[in-house]
């Protein structure tokens, strides 16, 4: 896997999609859904070609969706009570993490980066005159509090969290914010808090948001996406939640980089939101992971730790090698073995091995039974 100045090539997360297409393999290596959209979405976006929705939003977004986000917030479990101007659309979750660095950030200021964590995160800093700052999970992929506070300097500016984590598929309680707090309450340091599957958390775990820590609300730039929620990320439409202090630096740099997102999509989502059950959705995709691992439990690989949100598995697969790496397990596993996977390791700036592979249940469940029953015949 080439890596330059600490960035991470995004062709090799394609690459082993590409090895999957060409061995036709079954394909579980990449987060991408392969079953369709809710036909209500095909019907609003349809609808709002009728209803002229082809000119720029307001920065801020569409008012209806605004307003929609803000009702959907409030009737969750944990609920987030939101003004206007804590929100705002944006085309990605990419774009916000990006945007938010850029609204905070000085040359030379750090950013702690909890590892395993997605590729973009090291190069959205290094783009923007920061210095990333790696902490590694222990074994069990939790954080050792301690070990986190060494990583915490004068220079410091901003932390990114990732809940439901992707790799990891863990979450954020309540607790951990808590922890995170007290060690950063004395010091300026932002959070960067990417939740982009927060409706996505199993066996009756509500999403915390850190937007819901009274103290960490007024540090904190909070991304939410319409693609994970929906599956629909070529859409490129996602949400910021943000105080409005904090809102007003965001936005005065997105007027000069995006300015507002793709119109249509807007509308269609604010007519969505009315009449979306995230309870239907979790239930779905619980499903998805029970028969996950409910099958991968017939094989050699090992699931030691259930994945308690987001759409990904990881799975230890040294009961299969001790020798070979996670790179070479994931592309063997994918051509000879017609399974795909990535290597943890694609997760870590700089390091070259693990004992850990990813698996996405994003997958129709069809496929996944196929692809699991083939591993429990041919491993």
């Amino acid at each position: 896997m080439e890596r330059i100045y600490g960035f991470t090539h995004y062709s090799f997360f394609t690459e082993m999609s590409e090895l999957a297409s060409r061995n036709n393999s079954f394909d579980l290596s990449l987060g991408l859904p392969d079953f369709d959209i809710d036909i209500r979405l095909k019907t609003f976006l349809m609808e709002a070609a009728d209803h002229q929705c082809h000119q720029y939003e307001p920065l801020a977004g569409n008012p209806l969706l605004i307003k929609n986000i803000i009702t959907f917030n409030a009737a969750r479990v944990n609920s987030i009570h939101l003004k206007e101007n804590e929100v705002t659309i944006i085309p990605c979750a990419t774009f916000a993490l990006h945007t938010t660095l850029k609204s905070v950030l000085n040359q030379g200021d750090e950013v702690i980066i909890i590892q395993p964590s997605y590729y973009t995160y090291g190069p959205s800093v290094v783009l923007n005159g920061g210095v990333p700052i790696y902490y590694d999970l222990d074994q069990d992929f939790t954080i050792n509090w301690e070990k986190f506070q060494q990583c915490i300097s004068e220079k410091t500016k901003a932390i990114i969290v990732n809940s439901p984590q992707n790799p990891t598929g863990t979450i954020w309680k309540q607790s951990d914010w808590n922890q995170l707090y007290e060690l950063i309450k004395h010091q300026e340091i932002y959070l960067v808090s990417e939740e982009i599957y927060d409706t996505y958390c199993y066996d009756g775990v509500e999403h915390y948001s850190s937007f819901l820590h009274p103290e960490l609300k007024n540090r904190t730039f909070c991304i939410f996406s319409f693609g994970k929620m929906f599956h629909t990320s070529g859409w490129k439409v996602s949400y910021l939640l943000a105080s409005e202090d904090l809102t007003a630096k965001f936005r005065c740099h997105q007027q000069y980089i995006s300015y507002s997102a793709n119109a249509p999509a807007q509308y269609a989502l604010a007519k969505y939101l009315e009449v979306f059950d995230s309870s239907e959705n979790r239930r779905i995709m619980q499903g998805k992971r029970d028969i996950f691992n409910e099958m991968i439990a017939f094989t050699p690989l090992e699931a030691t730790k259930k994945a308690e949100g987001s759409v990904f598995q990881v799975v230890n697969f040294r009961n299969i090698s001790k020798t070979m790496t996670d790179v070479e397990f994931s592309k063997w596993l994918t051509v000879e073995k017609k399974t795909a996977c990535l290597p943890l390791s694609a997760f870590y700036n700089s390091r070259q091995n693990s004992d850990y592979v990813r698996f996405s249940f994003a997958k129709k469940d069809e496929v996944i039974i196929q692809a699991l029953e083939h591993l429990q015949k041919h491993l």
